[in-house]
């Protein structure tokens, strides 16, 4: 909590104050002009059509965040299903190649991911990122929502395929409900990692997709003359909020998905 504290306080201190006191004193007349020019930027100083704050970039992070969650847990849990409770042939070794590709690092890949969203005509825009998270997401779902239903009784499954439930309907009505415990977990963690990405947002994003991360970044290593620690820290908190919010308000959630599976009987 000190790094957070010490956050807190600078971004709530004047310059001056900041000068001429210590990190960890609290601020003798709190203000908040530092978090109002931390989201809608200086516009006495523009830059092109925007200030430089962070409220512009706050929107396209939630146009990517959202679709890409869904899409990679929805694929994943779908995925993990499939090889769990359908003996497909070939399912170790895709589940193999998944587990594989989830300990490749994103800077190995990133060339070829580069050639083949070019090549979709779709580089360099939300679509495209979204797309990127969509293809890294997956891999992780899959192992988690596989290793989960893994653990549903075999009686189970065969009693509802014998009332004649096929691939979906076993997966909507009976796979689906006993998984939110997990599928809770799985959009938590995916929402973390896609909301701080900043190496492929930085990359795949352009000049119209550039998430909050990118964004805070370009804030902080483009200001002029005098650093403004109290801006920077109060755009870094803003940064952080979202996923300060999704573990506070669902943090009991997660502990139970992450429990799920570790007893049984």
């Amino acid at each position: 909590m000190a790094p957070v504290f010490i956050m807190i306080s600078t971004s709530l201190k004047s310059m001056d104050e900041i000068r001429n006191g210590s990190i960890f004193t609290l601020p003798t007349d709190p203000s908040f002009a530092a978090w109002s020019k931390a989201w809608f930027g200086d516009c006495t100083q523009t830059l092109g059509e925007k200030c430089g704050g962070l409220s512009s970039s706050f929107m396209t992070s939630v146009q990517i965040v959202i679709p890409a969650l869904f899409l990679s847990v929805g694929l994943g849990a779908v995925t993990g299903y499939s090889l769990a409770v359908w003996k497909m042939k070939g399912a170790n070794v895709m589940f193999a190649a998944l587990l594989v590709g989830m300990f490749i690092p994103p800077q190995v890949t990133l060339y070829p991911l580069i050639i083949m969203i070019r090549e979709l005509g779709i580089f360099g825009s939300i679509p495209g990122l979204i797309l990127v998270h969509v293809i890294w997401g997956v891999a992780f779902t899959t192992m988690m929502f596989r290793n989960f239903f893994k653990t549903v009784p075999q009686d189970l499954l065969k009693a509802a395929r014998i009332d004649g439930a096929g691939f979906w309907r076993l997966f909507w009505h009976v796979m689906l409900p006993l998984s939110l415990p997990i599928l809770g977990v799985a959009m938590i963690l995916q929402f973390t990692y896609i909301w701080n990405d900043f190496l492929l947002g930085l990359t795949f994003g352009g000049r119209s997709g550039q998430p909050m991360t990118v964004a805070l970044n370009n804030l902080v290593g483009s200001q002029f003359g005098e650093k403004e620690y109290n801006v920077d820290m109060a755009a870094t908190m803003l940064t952080a909020l979202p996923t300060l919010a999704v573990y506070l308000l669902s943090g009991r959630l997660f502990v139970r998905g992450i429990a799920a599976g570790a007893v049984k009987g």
